[in-house]
């Protein structure tokens, strides 16, 4: 491992994302079962600051909050956590790490923002069919309670996050 910049930066940005995550778990809004965070922006960041490398850190997250380090929503942890209404959300992070990733590895604008996108559309994704499952509700109640509340701060966040990523080298 010495002398591999590489990996050395792999560990270090995935630390750092973990942190960023976590501190955007304690800055939420709640909305019904489930809170407005800017958890969305650090991982949408972290796909873009660590291309396909952006789902590590969120993975690990996901694993440190489950092993009981109170990194979710309001300090929240557990496996409680992952199982709640949360939880589907949760798991999107991972694979919206690796979507707004790849799509920063390309140089095209409208590669990058489709993928910013597409990301925050798998967490969508995810947290609406474990909102149905898990809650019991039917697609349109999962829709207005999961998924319409949170679109206008999902969509400044995608911008925020696009603005932050197009001024990075």
């Amino acid at each position: 491992m010495f002398g591999d910049l590489q990996r050395s930066r792999i560990i270090a940005y995935s630390a750092a994302f973990i942190g960023l995550i976590a501190l955007g778990s304690w800055i939420s809004l709640p909305i019904g079962n489930i809170p407005f965070t800017l958890q969305t922006l650090f991982v949408l960041l972290a796909g873009i600051v660590m291309h396909r490398y952006g789902a590590i850190p969120v993975l690990l997250y996901v694993i440190l909050g489950i092993l009981g380090l109170p990194l979710f929503h309001n300090g929240m942890a557990g496996i409680g956590v992952l199982l709640g209404p949360t939880g589907g959300y949760l798991i999107g992070f991972i694979f919206a790490g690796l979507i707004a990733g790849l799509a920063y590895e390309h140089t095209s604008r409208i590669m990058r923002i489709s993928g910013l996108v597409f990301a925050t559309f798998v967490i969508y994704l995810f947290g609406l069919a474990w909102l149905m499952y898990s809650l019991n509700l039917g697609f349109v109640a999962a829709v207005i309670t999961g998924v319409i509340p949170f679109i206008p701060g999902c969509a400044i966040k995608v911008a925020v996050a696009y603005v932050i990523g197009e001024r990075l080298p």
